[in-house]
């Protein structure tokens, strides 16, 4: 059953012991960010998510860390485990309908027949629905004279260049009509202006610059239902709608209503929305102390004018911060990287399993493991995975056979530091788009790359020795060890070393 709004989110948080609510007054400039960075790097048991009841100078309450973690982040979006979001999708991609050869096969494969009309049914619960403004909860309030000071907008780190509205979904439409949902910072400058923080390679910037010349019309929703807002951060295809997406995880559509101002729906169980354009001027933006764990340098974007702002009569101000991983973040990342695997699947069967380390922001690291089947074939990957949607954006790409497990650190380093020659296996690309946070980049967002092929070399590859075999003990020497080990006097372990449970704090 999806929560109906980020309040039911924070009860079912606090039921499970994973919400902190803090009722010491807490600036929201340096000391929310300061707690909330001690606490995201905390032990799992103690790293919850935070809802700061007095933030100083403003009276709405402030969530954050919400997502800020596995547990939350499968809370957030009603599973058991991430990958069973990927096993619904892989369910949908190898439905094939039945051929059913009329009335008399229609009978015979009543079955596959009927799991394709339930299918069906399904798919009709995930679109957007439209709400009438009286239903909405984010109408309760309208404010035709809005200020942007009167909330609890944080500035995160000592040299950021102001307060920073960081969690919005960015409601937009093209020239084309097609709906972008984004989340894109957005720096206060004063109480009625902000920067839209539009990196060149997002839907959000491509529609800018297709539109007129007056700017563009944009409703920035802040806070809404979880699955909601994790949409906002995917990395969809430009046809693909994130409130499609949304639909799909909530199972059920979200409700939309109309601006009050604006020619655009939003979210109707949004804390707060802020309704204006975003303008064809542009100013410097930043710094910003980024995900990457280094400052974004100051840079010209294009300026987001407020006419006005809606919202709930009690509304939470949804925040996040991001800086040196892990944070918050570095979990949204991971449901991406879960989710998205059995799309990727549909491009490159022969991929098994991907890891995005949270350590690589997601952009500079991809770990992929393939079932080898010709010569060459890891660097087929490698060239794919860097034509790939946003993956194009990818600085480094690693390759591994289908016995390592991409996940395992230790397993990922034997496999490339004993299975790759670095005169054969490394592919240097001297010329390729990059994200635009990639700070070692000689010029912005453009710069080299680099493909690691990891499987074991194979003849035709130009290998002329014989691979060795790998160590492992016999399955009868095994068992009989099994048999005898709890009276060795040996303690339990998970078969592990260096890696054990962490200490109390």
């Amino acid at each position: 059953m999806a929560y109906d709004d980020l309040h039911e989110f924070v009860g079912r948080l606090e039921d499970e012991d994973e919400l902190v609510r803090v009722e010491h007054e807490v600036d929201p400039v340096l000391e929310i960010a300061e707690i909330t960075d001690r606490v995201s790097r905390r032990q799992r048991r103690h790293n919850k998510a935070l809802f700061f009841e007095n933030p100083v100078g403003s009276e709405h309450p402030v969530l954050i860390n919400s997502m800020g973690s596995m547990e939350r982040m499968e809370l957030a979006l009603e599973v058991d485990e991430l990958d069973d979001v990927a096993d619904r999708i892989r369910e949908i991609l190898e439905f094939r309908p039945p051929d059913m050869g009329g009335l008399v096969g229609a009978v015979k494969n009543w079955g596959e027949v009927k799991e394709g009309i339930d299918l069906l049914r399904e798919f009709r619960r995930y679109p957007p629905n439209k709400v009438k403004k009286k239903k909405a909860a984010c109408k309760e309030v309208v404010d035709d004279d809005p200020d942007l000071n009167e909330y609890p907008i944080l500035k995160c780190w000592p040299e950021d260049g102001g307060r920073f509205i960081t969690l919005p979904l960015v409601v937009s439409e093209g020239p084309e009509g097609k709906r972008n949902v984004g989340v894109y910072r957005m720096q206060v400058y004063d109480e009625r202006r902000t920067g839209m923080h539009w990196q060149m390679h997002k839907h959000g910037a491509k529609q800018y610059r297709d539109g007129d010349e007056e700017g563009m019309e944009v409703a920035v929703a802040v806070g809404s239902d979880p699955a909601t807002v994790y949409s906002g951060t995917a990395p969809l295809p430009f046809d693909i709608d994130e409130l499609l997406l949304a639909g799909f995880l909530r199972e059920e559509g979200v409700p939309l209503v109309k601006c009050e101002t604006v020619d655009l729906r939003v979210p109707a169980n949004a804390e707060m929305v802020l309704e204006g354009r975003v303008l064809p001027e542009k100013r410097p933006e930043g710094p910003f102390g980024d995900h990457t764990g280094y400052y974004t340098p100051v840079e010209e974007f294009p300026v987001f004018e407020v006419d006005c702002i809606t919202r709930r009569e009690d509304p939470i101000y949804h925040t996040t911060i991001v800086g040196k991983p892990p944070q918050e973040d570095a979990y949204m990342g991971k449901a991406t990287e879960r989710i998205f695997l059995p799309l990727i699947q549909t491009q490159f069967d022969e991929i098994v399993d991907i890891n995005l380390p949270i350590e690589g922001v997601f952009h500079n690291l991809a770990i992929v493991s393939i079932d080898k089947q010709y010569p060459g074939h890891a660097r087929k990957v490698i060239m794919g995975m860097l034509s790939l949607g946003m993956l194009s954006l990818t600085k480094n790409v690693i390759v591994v056979d289908e016995d390592v497990d991409v996940h395992d650190n230790k397993e990922v380093t034997w496999a490339v530091t004993s299975r790759m020659d670095p005169a054969r296996d490394v592919e240097i690309i001297e010329r390729a788009p990059l994200d635009h946070l990639e700070h070692a980049a000689p010029i912005k967002a453009f710069g080299g790359k680099m493909g690691v092929d990891a499987t074991r070399p194979w003849p035709e590859e130009g290998f002329e020795r014989t691979w060795p075999e790998e160590i492992e003990m016999t399955d009868d020497v095994q068992e009989r060890v099994d048999e005898v080990w709890s009276e060795l006097g040996f303690a339990e372990d998970d078969g592990d070393y260096g890696d054990g449970e962490d200490g109390d704090d």
